[in-house]
């Protein structure tokens, strides 16, 4: 029978028209602005895709590009320029970086009250004290929360597995869902038996970076499996970090890639510049 696809599409479609609809009761359109860094082909798709989401979803769009051999010191100067620039509503630094410029001391120079993509530890910290909090939530996990929600996925007592740690998806994602009164798990690389783990839960969430990695004997009957994944194929398909062939016919729920968490990202990013420029009203 297979599973329930998860649209990430008709859902991301669906916020930018209320981001539209928020954006013209706003003074003035709202500005986002990108920083991008070096010439990375998946970062240059990805900042291509915000700048046409903003557009439609009634944002000024505006991106500043630089070579990867740029000092770290020009970028910290940049974002100052931006944190004081009246016109500017929210920000984001375009990651990954070159190894030169550390990402920490980007992320905590940017001023929390534009911060779009919900990365700084002002807004991290907001996140981890109670869902009413989550004031900008980092991207991905608003969207993978804004996702179970419109189909009615409840996570009250749910067990819940995260297969991946980081600040941007793993630990954010694990936090508002204890906010929400789901049990969770992280997992990780260190991990011992992994497959114990992923096999009890409810709604597994993964985010690690590889092709297919997580397999149909790895998931339970009826399961929920959000993919965050997006990796590209010798032959050039798009694949997430799970086998969607096989574990679609045995879920529940499922994630596509692409066509799921991917759009939803964007989608919330352009939420948060929206929500940025109705406080900075209010």
């Amino acid at each position: 029978m297979g599973a329930t696809i998860l649209d990430g599409k008709t859902l991301s479609e669906k916020i930018i028209a209320e981001c539209k609809m928020r954006s013209e009761l706003l003074s003035s359109p709202p500005t986002l602005a990108v920083l991008l860094v070096g010439d990375d082909p998946a970062s240059a798709v990805y900042v291509r895709n915000k700048e046409r989401s903003c557009e439609r979803a009634g944002i000024r769009s505006v991106t500043k590009k630089f070579p990867s051999e740029v000092r770290e010191e020009e970028i910290l100067e940049e974002i100052s320029i931006l944190n004081a620039d009246t016109s500017i509503t929210g920000f984001i630094v375009q990651l990954p970086l070159p190894s030169h410029i550390s990402e920490q001391k980007v992320i905590e120079a940017i001023d929390p009250t534009k911060d779009a993509d919900g990365f700084h530890p002002f807004n991290v910290g907001h996140t981890f004290l109670s869902k009413e909090s989550e004031i900008l939530a980092p991207a991905t996990p608003a969207g993978i929360i804004r996702l179970l929600e419109e189909y009615d996925i409840n996570l009250e007592g749910k067990e819940v597995v995260v297969v991946g740690r980081s600040n941007i998806v793993g630990k954010p994602i694990a936090v508002m869902l204890t906010n929400r009164s789901a049990t969770v798990t992280v997992c990780h690389s260190k991990t011992k038996n992994l497959a114990e783990h992923t096999k009890r839960a409810d709604i597994l969430i993964v985010a690690i970076g590889k092709a297919e990695f997580i397999t149909a004997d790895m998931v339970k009957e009826a399961a929920v499996i959000i993919d965050v994944g997006m990796n590209r194929l010798p032959n050039g398909k798009l694949v997430g970090d799970v086998n969607f062939e096989a574990v679609s016919q045995k879920v529940g729920f499922i994630t596509p890639v692409p066509g799921g968490v991917g759009l939803l990202t964007v989608a919330s990013l352009l939420e948060n510049t929206i929500r940025a420029a109705e406080k900075k009203r209010s």
